[in-house]
């Protein structure tokens, strides 16, 4: 079912345009791009974004607007728009566990894009990723070393994935691997929208004595195609509020440390 035949009936002409113009695009659009499209001013297209985010249908975030839960995760850049204070306080936790010195994998994501720049006043750290925004944020500083995987960068996040980067990862072993997810549910436990970030995030937990999960409350009971791993995969969780009891529960089960960042530290 496309995503214009999940409209309800009441909503307009323009409206379905909207939905269907997002899908095309892979979910997510700016503003200017949608008016531009439908040849409408940006008002109008503010307008009728309200009224499909009362429907529950779309979430506006600065300059742009995305399908809601929808099944193509959202461009690098339009998820760091997202929450951007709860993911600067998960941030700020984990780099308090990092030392000087530490050996970590930072995975592609806008949460890790957010630790990495908590961490640039660390010294000698040795950084293994297939992030650009890590590797921009790390490299040529403090003494760091960064190792960047091979292979082609995607347009839509600036990371590196396929077999390259997987043989490229099996070359290292870490302290710490850092990984974002897309989705925390009580069912499934960690869940992604993408394959091959999938496949890498399991590779790169193998390869780590200490698996950390950072996520944003806002990814609590939501659902993704693919799930990454059993949860007892894992060491921690790094979030900024407390989870519903059924996510708590699965936590408990798979012995999953529990970490809530506050403002308080």
């Amino acid at each position: 079912m496309s995503v214009s035949d999940q409209a309800p009936i009441h909503a307009n002409h323009r409206e379905r345009e909207i939905l269907e113009e997002l899908r095309l695009a892979g979910g997510a659009s700016r503003i200017q791009f949608l008016a531009e499209r439908l040849a409408v001013s940006e008002e109008t297209i503010r307008r009728n974004i309200r009224a499909l985010e009362a429907n529950g249908l779309v979430t506006k975030v600065h300059g742009g607007v995305h399908i809601k839960d929808s099944a193509v995760e959202q461009p690098l850049h339009y998820r760091m728009n997202e929450n951007p204070e709860a993911k600067r306080l998960i941030a700020a936790r984990v780099a308090g566990m990092i030392e000087n010195g530490d050996t970590i994998f930072l995975d592609i994501g806008s949460t890790t894009a957010f630790i990495a720049v908590a961490l640039q006043k660390h010294q000698n750290l040795f950084i293994v990723t297939n992030a650009v925004s890590v590797a921009h944020a790390l490299a040529t500083r403090n003494g760091n070393r960064v190792f960047f995987a091979g292979g082609e960068l995607r347009s839509h996040d600036g990371g590196a994935f396929g077999v390259e980067s997987i043989n490229f990862l099996r070359r290292f072993s870490v302290r710490h691997a850092v990984l974002s997810v897309g989705a925390v549910n009580a069912t499934s436990g960690f869940m992604l929208h993408d394959f091959d970030e999938a496949e890498y995030s399991r590779e790169a937990a193998r390869r780590a004595e200490n698996r950390v999960i950072v996520a944003d409350s806002h990814k609590f009971g939501r659902s993704a195609p693919i799930i990454v791993d059993d949860p007892s995969t894992y060491d921690m969780l790094v979030t900024d509020e407390r989870p519903p009891a059924d996510i708590e529960d699965m936590l408990i089960r798979n012995q999953i440390e529990l970490v809530v960042a506050s403002r308080d530290g």
